[in-house]
C-alpha cells in the first residue's frame, strides 16, 4: 500500500485506488477500471485489443480460445467478455451460450471477420447477427478501428 504524506506525517494504508462496493470495479486516476476478458485465437488481434483497453484504463486478461476463456471466467468473473466467433477448441457461439446460461448478467461483445470462401464474403452479418440473437450484447466486424472498438466497449460497460 502507498502512504500519503500529509502535514509531515505518513498515513499507513492509504491507497489512491478504491474499489466500488459490491462490484469488481476499481477506481484509478483514469476513472472506473473494469475487468475485461479477451478471447481470440489470433495473438496479434488479442494483443491489439489488450493494449487499446489498457490505455483506456481497464484490466485485461487474454485467452486463446473459448475453453480457456470459460475456465478463466469461472475462476474470477469479468465485467465484459470480448470473443471471436471462429476459433479452435471452443468457438464463440458455444462460449456465449455457456456463459449467458450460467452467468446471465455478463456482458459479451463479439468481434469477427465473418466467413469468406475464395475471397468472397458469405452472409456478411449472418454470424454476428446469430451471436446477438443467442445472447451477445453487441457485435463488431473485423477489421475495425481501435478507437471505434474502445468506444463500443465503453458504451457496453456504461449501460445497465
Amino acid at each position: 500500500m502507498l502512504r500519503h504524506r500529509r502535514n509531515g506525517t505518513f498515513r499507513p494504508g492509504f491507497s489512491p485506488y478504491r474499489r466500488s462496493p459490491g462490484s469488481g470495479k476499481q477506481w484509478t486516476w483514469k476513472g472506473w477500471m473494469s475487468r475485461i476478458l479477451v478471447i481470440d485465437d489470433d495473438e496479434a488481434i488479442r494483443s491489439l485489443m489488450r493494449r487499446g483497453l489498457e490505455r483506456a484504463g481497464h484490466e485485461v486478461v487474454e485467452a486463446p480460445d473459448g475453453a480457456v476463456g470459460t475456465r478463466l471466467f469461472e475462476a474470477s468473473p469479468f465485467d465484459l467478455v470480448i470473443t471471436d466467433l471462429f476459433m479452435p477448441e471452443r468457438e464463440g457461439i458455444e462460449t456465449i451460450l455457456d456463459l449467458k446460461g450460467r452467468f446471465p448478467d455478463v456482458k459479451i461483445l463479439v468481434v469477427s471477420g465473418g466467413l469468406s470462401f475464395g475471397g468472397r464474403v458469405v452472409d456478411e452479418l449472418g454470424p454476428l447477427g446469430d451471436a446477438e440473437a443467442l445472447g451477445a450484447d453487441a457485435s463488431l466486424k473485423k477489421p475495425f478501428q481501435l478507437n471505434e472498438f474502445v468506444e463500443v466497449v465503453g458504451s457496453l460497460l456504461s449501460s445497465p
